[in-house]
């Protein structure tokens, strides 16, 4: 494998790591009764248009059907990836869902 293609596949495995990611967020905002595109919105307001977040979006199921996703390995997996303006906005939501969630004392 030469430099160029080795670069390409670098290129390619982020990109498909960052669907993944994207994945994963719309994944758990379903799961969490969220609209994903109205949170990234507010944390990327420039960004109306993401064909990423639309595909993604797609791919989610009922959040009835769908594993648990921890807000842990989303806010990791946001922060991994350098979406720390919506990894602030989705912390934001996590507190609020944890204020309505009963405590197991």
């Amino acid at each position: 494998m030469n430099g160029n293609e080795k670069e390409q596949q670098i290129i390619n495995n982020y990109q498909n790591d960052e669907k993944m990611m994207i994945l994963i967020y719309a994944q758990w905002c379903i799961n969490h009764e969220l609209d994903p595109i109205s949170l990234y919105i507010e944390a990327y307001p420039y960004q109306e248009n993401n064909n990423a977040l639309a595909e993604a979006i797609e791919l989610t199921v009922a959040k009835e059907e769908s594993d648990e996703i921890s807000s842990d390995m989303l806010m990791n997996v946001l922060q991994l990836f350098g979406n720390n303006d919506l990894a602030f906005i989705v912390q934001r939501e996590i507190e609020k869902i944890e204020k309505q969630e009963p405590r197991n004392r």
